[in-house]
């Protein structure tokens, strides 16, 4: 989400307890374009596994739908209680859920209750943010408040919020005798300081991993971790297919020259007029191997040259599993896939020629194929991954 000319970047990393299949935590993010707001929410469900994992599910999802109808925090956690099921142990219905709710405008309202606190890192040090403090009225639990904080974003802000596997990991060992609340805050500063714009993505990533290293490598409850993070956003422009009309092609290649940023070209005939229009050598790289795919290209000034629809193809399947980290291959999608997360604002410049090399130009199969595919990849980027995306046909 772009904020002032910066860009809100939201990733979270989990794992799940040490021999549980499921995770009990639940992380969800949503953009609400039409009125420039990011919603962000962790919750953690009483104990572990499949139990936990619904609990959690219900808090998260209910947190999500009342927040973005702006609905008041004492009618969203009033619900929330009275919906979720109770334990046949402990007869209680219980689920932490920490809720990031951040405007057009960078204005943040955050809203914690039983949760770990979250950690707003600004200018090189963790600042304290004044919160209001809320009694919460539970037949079932005495004592409990949700916290209600406000403040602005400013650029390169970072927020991060977790669930207890990651505070109280490492508990009852001799370096972290009460768990690593503590230790967490001097990890993450030397991290930040070090790597000054590493991603939230990795930034949430190493810090579960800490976690999991703290707890012996056997996490001893589910751990998750997400980061907010407000920066300067990066560019990427992906071309597919040629222009419509010929005359356009060196129209092509002005914005192919001119754009700010990453640039991928995805197809044969693409990469051909931006080779030719400016003049730029184009070779094979046999380096990277891909069984379902054909070798990328390298040219002067451009990051990726793949080959087209079969690339994107394979990058919309990617996109939709979600499962990311398990796509290690140095591959031609993979490798798209890679520079897509770590973009922001993403212009697809789809051409609308027909290939007649490849079909009878009467039946423009192939074309209606790109489009499909590019409109999926859109839908699946602003979705699921929160990304500035914008289709421009030539």
């Amino acid at each position: 989400m772009r904020n002032n000319g910066n860009f809100i970047e939201v990733d979270f990393f989990q794992k799940n307890k040490a021999g549980n299949v499921v995770c009990g935590d639940c992380f969800m993010s949503q953009k609400l374009k039409g009125e420039g707001r990011v919603i962000s929410v962790l919750s953690d469900g009483l104990g572990s596994g499949i139990k936990a994992c619904v609990l959690s599910t219900m808090t998260a999802t209910m947190a999500m739908n009342f927040t973005a109808m702006n609905e008041s925090i004492l009618r969203t956690s009033t619900s929330i209680m009275n919906t979720l099921p109770k334990d046949m142990v402990r007869k209680i219905s219980y689920s932490t859920f920490c809720i990031c709710d951040i405007d057009c405008f960078g204005n943040v309202k955050i809203i914690e209750y039983e949760t770990p606190s979250y950690y707003l890192y600004r200018n090189g040090r963790f600042v304290s943010i004044s919160k209001e403090k809320i009694p919460v009225e539970r037949k079932d639990l005495e004592n409990t408040c949700l916290w209600i904080s406000e403040f602005t974003l400013e650029k390169e802000d970072r927020i991060i919020f977790f669930s207890d596997g990651v505070s109280q990991s490492g508990m009852g060992s001799v370096k972290m005798p009460f768990g690593w609340e503590d230790g967490a805050k001097e990890y993450i500063a030397n991290l930040v300081n070090q790597y000054n714009d590493i991603s939230a993505k990795e930034l949430a990533h190493k810090i579960v991993n800490q976690a999991e290293k703290n707890d012996g490598y056997s996490l001893k409850d589910d751990t998750s971790c997400c980061v907010i993070y407000m920066r300067k956003p990066r560019n990427l422009l992906v071309c597919t297919g040629p222009p419509y009309d010929e005359k356009n092609d060196k129209y092509l290649a002005n914005r192919v020259r001119e754009f700010q940023g990453k640039k991928i070209l995805c197809g044969g005939t693409t990469a051909t007029i931006i080779s030719r229009e400016l003049g730029a050598k184009m070779e094979v790289d046999m380096n990277i191997v891909d069984k379902e795919l054909p070798p990328i290209s390298k040219m002067e000034g451009v990051d990726l040259v793949t080959e087209g629809i079969l690339t994107l193809g394979k990058v919309e399947r990617i996109l939709t599993a979600g499962d990311i980290d398990r796509h290690r291959e140095a591959g031609p999608a993979e490798m798209m896939v890679k520079m897509l997360l770590n973009s922001d604002k993403i212009t697809l410049l789809v051409g609308t020629r027909i290939n007649t090399a490849h079909q009878d130009p009467n039946l423009p199969v192939e074309l209606e194929i790109r489009r499909n595919v590019v409109k999926k990849i859109k839908y699946l980027l602003e979705t699921k991954y929160l990304k500035d995306v914008e289709i421009q046909y030539i």
